[in-house]
C-alpha cells in the first residue's frame, strides 16, 4: 500500500506572538515494513532559524523558531509512504512463556534486551499503580504463551473500555482513566503499555495514522481523518510487536508509523512555547489517501 498523509496544525492567537520555539515529531520513521517514499515540513510564517535531528528513540525531529510577530502558525507535514505486509509473529512470540520473557528481559544481556530497558519502568505519564496489575493479572495466568497473553490483554481493553473524546485530555491520569474506562486511542495505548511493565514487561507507545474508509456510497471527507496511537509488546524471539487495543487488531498494512517512545509525551506532534499571543485555538487537520501506484 502506498499512502499520502497530511498533517496540518494551526495555532490561531488573539494576540501578537513576538517570538515562538517549538520542536515537531511529524515525519514518519523508516521501518522493516515501512517506506519513506517523500517527507517534507512546512512552516509558515517562514522560521528564522530551522534543524533537524533524532531523538534518543530514533524519531526524527524538526526544530524551528519564529521571531517575526505574528498571530498565526501553520504546520504542515506531507509524506509519501510505501507500507509493506507484516509477517504474523505471535506463533514466534508464543515460543516463549511470559514468565519466560520476563526473565529473559529483566536479565538482559543481548543488545536488544539492553534496548527495552527504557520501556520496562515507570514513565512521565506512567506510573507504577496496584490496580494496573490487578487488571493485568487476568490476562497474563501462570504458563501462558507470551504473544498469547499480550493479545488477550488486547482484545480485554477492547471489550472493557468505551471510546469517547470528551471522557479525556492528556493531562488524565492514568487511575482516573482505569477507574472510568473510557477515552480515546493514546489512553488506551497507555492502558496497554501500563499493564506489560506492572507485569515486568517492556512496552512502548507507537504514534501514527491509520486508514480510515468511508460507509459505503460516501465519498472521503478530506482532511477528516485523526492521528492514531498503539502499543508494542517486545518478544525475544519475535521482537517488537504491535498491538491496536482501539481496533482490537494487530497493525498491518493500514497503520503507518510516526513515532515511538515510552509514552505520548515521548511523541507529542509538536510542542514548544511562545511569548506573548494571549489566548489562542488549535486546529488540527489530518488527511490519510492511499495513493494509486500509477501515480507514483
Amino acid at each position: 500500500m502506498i499512502y499520502r498523509v497530511v498533517h496540518s496544525t494551526r495555532y490561531l492567537y488573539s494576540e501578537k506572538v513576538t517570538l515562538s520555539r517549538n520542536e515537531a515529531r511529524l515525519l514518519p520513521r523508516t521501518t522493516p515494513w515501512q517506506e519513506v517514499i517523500t517527507s517534507n515540513l512546512a512552516i509558515a510564517p517562514s522560521p528564522t532559524d530551522r534543524g533537524e535531528r533524532c531523538d534518543f528513540f530514533g524519531n526524527h525531529v524538526n526544530h524551528f523558531a519564529v521571531q517575526e510577530p505574528h498571530d498565526e502558525l501553520i504546520i504542515s507535514a506531507t509524506s509519501e509512504i510505501k507500507i509493506l505486509p507484516r509477517a504474523d509473529q505471535l506463533e514466534l512470540a508464543d515460543t516463549l512463556s511470559w514468565e519466560e520473557e520476563r526473565t529473559r528481559q529483566q536479565l538482559g544481556g543481548s543488545p536488544e534486551n539492553f534496548a527495552t530497558v527504557p520501556f520496562l519502568h515507570e514513565s512521565p505519564l506512567l506510573p507504577e499503580l496496584a490496580e494496573v496489575k490487578a487488571y493485568a493479572t487476568p490476562s497474563f495466568t501462570p504458563d501462558r504463551p507470551f504473544g498469547t497473553a499480550v493479545a488477550d490483554l488486547m482484545t480485554r481493553i477492547y471489550t472493557d473500555f468505551s471510546y469517547s473524546p470528551e471522557a479525556t485530555t492528556i493531562a488524565t491520569p492514568l487511575r482516573e482513566l482505569l477507574k472510568n474506562r473510557s477515552g480515546v486511542c493514546q489512553d488506551f495505548a497507555h492502558v496497554g503499555i501500563a499493564c506489560l511493565r506492572a507485569m515486568g514487561l517492556a512496552g512502548r507507545y507507537v504514534s501514527g495514522y491509520i486508514e480510515t474508509l468511508p460507509p459505503p456510497g460516501q465519498e472521503r471527507l478530506v482532511g477528516a481523518d485523526a492521528s492514531h496511537a498503539w502499543f508494542a509488546a517486545y518478544s525475544s524471539a519475535a521482537g517488537w510487536l504491535d498491538f491496536d487495543p482501539t481496533n482490537n487488531q494487530l497493525p498491518n498494512t493500514q497503520h503507518i508509523t510516526a513515532a515511538w517512545g515510552r509514552d505520548f509525551s515521548d511523541v507529542s506532534p509538536v510542542k514548544g512555547i511562545a511569548l506573548g499571543g494571549g489566548q489562542h485555538n488549535i486546529e488540527v487537520a489530518v488527511d490519510v489517501q492511499r495513493i494509486e501506484k500509477s501515480l507514483i
